[in-house]
């Protein structure tokens, strides 16, 4: 039987609209020193973040089997319509409980959400306090 193995992607999730970043161990086996490298800049929450600079990509100390951290992008429409990168490759790194070191590189094409029909989800205009 193969000994137990940490796995580690970096995904984007579409939700009604939304796009999600996603770092996630889908292996058997904590993860370390877990680094996300994107080829290039691309910005996220209304332009004014750059998400490939984010801490979160920089290190994870200490990622678990099965265990994920997810961040919101932007609304697909408000990404999209800034002309961001529609192609994201992103190079993670991890070491496995051994020390050893391992990576993947992924590429993500996001336009293929673009002709996605959604749910628009309406926002209710803020109750004042009394």
């Amino acid at each position: 039987m193969p000994e137990p193995a940490a796995d580690v992607i970096v995904d984007v999730e579409f939700d009604d609209g939304v796009f999600f970043l996603v770092v996630r161990n889908i292996g058997s086996a904590p993860a370390t020193t877990v680094q996300c490298k994107f080829e290039q800049r691309f910005f996220g929450l209304g332009g004014a973040t750059e998400m490939s600079a984010l801490p979160l990509f920089r290190k994870i100390e200490f990622l678990a089997p099965g265990r994920e951290i997810r961040t919101l992008l932007d609304t697909s429409a408000a990404y999209f319509a800034r002309k961001e990168p529609a192609k994201l490759a992103v190079a993670v790194t991890w070491r496995d409980d051994g020390g050893e070191r391992r990576q993947r590189t992924i590429v993500h094409d996001l336009s293929i959400y673009r002709s996605i029909a959604y749910r628009a989800i309406a926002t209710s205009p803020a109750i004042p306090s009394a």
